[in-house]
């Protein structure tokens, strides 16, 4: 059975309490089939109430690295990773498509929100199905992936009030007074 016809369960939109901004990181090596994962994840974020900017990388293998320097340098709710890989010749498809994913997983386990866009395919007509936000809309998929991890964040990231080394507000407040 081609992936084309199956039916997938797809999560409801997740309900934000506030803005949010994510980074689309993009590798534009096959121009066309980018330019439609980023028309597809750019839907779905601004469907969502957010905002986003694009940068832009030489390859799928950038993906990662540039992440984790926005992630350092500046204030990003999430990320979406756009690129594809189509299979060549050699095994270097396999350390592209293998080490983009494992970087990305890194970063997601360090508590990034990413979501993975960067297709895998065999040959181009699998990467314009996929990437067609008329079709699959798999660009779609990789910003709704992030902004359902944004949303798990701010909801966990709430239930920590009061709980750990946190200070208090009259900790705070008492501190506050002392240094007046």
């Amino acid at each position: 059975m081609m992936a084309g016809s199956e039916t997938h369960y797809t999560l409801p939109r997740p309900a934000l309490d506030k803005p949010l901004k994510l980074l689309l990181v993009v590798a534009p090596y096959y121009k066309d089939i980018a330019d439609n994962l980023v028309a597809g994840a750019t839907s779905e974020i601004t469907a969502a109430g957010g905002t986003y900017d694009i940068a832009e990388v030489p390859g799928a293998l950038e993906i990662p690295t540039a992440i984790g320097i926005a992630e350092r340098l500046k204030s990003y709710d999430g990320f979406v990773a756009l690129g594809c890989v189509i299979r060549g010749e050699t095994t270097h498809y396999d350390t592209v498509c293998n080490d983009s994913s494992r970087a990305l997983t890194l970063l997601g386990l360090q508590g990034l929100c990413i979501g993975n866009g960067i297709l895998n395919v065999e040959n181009r007509m699998q990467a314009e199905v996929r990437a067609d936000p008329k079709n699959q809309n798999k660009g779609g998929g990789a910003a709704a992936a992030a902004l359902h991890l944004i949303a798990l964040s701010r909801k966990w990231g709430a239930e920590r009030k009061g709980v750990g080394f946190k200070p208090s507000l009259d900790e705070l407040q008492i501190a506050s007074d002392s240094t007046s």
